[in-house]
C-alpha cells in the first residue's frame, strides 16, 4: 500500500476528504518524526512501538573490489510490532 492508498483509506473509514485525511497522516508523521529526533519513542497501545536504535561503528567490506570499509556509528529508527497487530496478521 503506497501513501495515497493510505490516504484514500483513511478518507473512507473516517469520512473525510481527501485533503483533511492527508493532512491528518502527514500531522501523524511529522509529530512521530519530531519525537524521535528528539529520542522519546511512540507507542501505540496494541499496534507497535516507534522508537530510535543505535548502531555501533564497524567495518563493512565492498562487494566489487572486496576492499575494507569502515561503517560509522549511527541512530536508525526502528518499529516494533505489537501483540494486537502481530496476531491481527498471524491469524488471516
Amino acid at each position: 500500500m503506497r501513501k495515497n492508498e493510505l490516504i484514500d483509506s483513511i478518507a473512507t473509514e473516517t469520512g473525510l476528504s481527501k485533503a483533511d485525511a492527508t493532512k491528518a497522516l502527514d500531522a501523524f508523521i511529522g509529530a512521530t518524526t519530531q519525537a524521535l529526533q528528539q529520542g522519546d519513542d511512540v507507542a501505540l497501545v496494541g499496534f507497535g512501538t516507534f522508537s530510535v536504535s543505535e548502531r555501533a561503528a564497524r567495518t563493512g567490506r565492498n562487494p566489487q573490489t572486496g576492499e575494507e570499509i569502515k561503517i560509522p556509528a549511527s541512530k536508525v529508527p526502528s518499529f516494533k510490532a505489537g501483540k494486537g497487530l502481530k496476531d491481527s496478521v498471524n491469524h488471516r
